[in-house]
C-alpha cells in the first residue's frame, strides 16, 4: 500500500510538472542570403576556354568549333596574350549579335547592372565595396559605356581564372 501511495504521488507530480504547453520561442534572427565566395580562383583558363567563355558571355550562345579554331589561330599569331585578348574583345564589340544591355539600361539601374555583370563575368556576387565603387564610378563618369565596363571585366586578372 505504501508503494502504491508513493507511486501515485510520483505519477501525479510528474504529470503536473511534466505536462506543460509547448512554448514557441523566437530568437530574433534576421534571415540573410548566403552565397559561396567564388573570388578565390586558382585555375587559369587556357586559350580555348578563354575564347569560348568570352564568346558565351557576350553573345549568350556557344561558339561553334570551327569559329573557335579560327579564333585560336588568330590569338596564337599575335603573340602577346593581353594584346590578343583586347583585340579579340574589340572585334567582338564591332560585330552584330551581342547580347548586352544598352547604356540607357545601365544608367537606369546601375546597381542591378553591376550585380548582373559580376555574375556574368565572375560567376559571383560583388562585395558591398565592389558594388559601391562601380556605382560611384559610373555615376561620376557620364562617358562610361557598357562596352567599357565589359572590357574592364573581360581584361581583368580575375577573369583569367576559374
Amino acid at each position: 500500500m505504501r508503494n502504491f501511495k508513493l507511486s501515485l504521488i510520483l505519477w501525479t507530480s510528474f504529470t503536473i510538472c511534466g505536462c506543460t504547453k509547448e512554448r514557441n520561442i523566437g530568437f530574433g534572427v534576421d534571415e540573410a542570403q548566403v552565397v559561396e565566395d567564388k573570388s578565390r580562383k586558382t585555375k587559369k583558363k587556357n586559350d580555348a576556354e578563354f575564347v569560348s567563355i568570352l564568346y558565351t558571355n557576350l553573345y549568350q550562345t556557344a561558339i561553334s568549333p570551327n569559329q573557335l579554331y579560327k579564333t585560336q589561330n588568330v590569338v596564337y599569331s599575335i603573340g602577346d596574350q593581353d594584346v590578343a585578348n583586347e583585340m579579340l574583345l574589340s572585334n567582338y564589340f564591332n560585330t552584330s549579335g551581342l547580347t548586352i544591355p544598352t547604356n540607357i539600361e545601365m544608367r537606369n539601374d546601375i546597381e542591378s547592372f553591376i550585380v548582373n555583370t559580376f555574375k556574368r563575368f565572375y560567376l559571383r556576387y560583388p562585395s558591398e565595396g565592389e558594388k559601391a565603387f562601380f556605382i560611384q564610378y559610373i555615376k561620376s563618369n557620364p562617358n562610361v559605356t557598357v562596352e567599357m565596363v565589359y572590357t574592364a571585366f573581360a581584361c581583368s586578372e580575375e577573369y583569367q581564372y576559374y
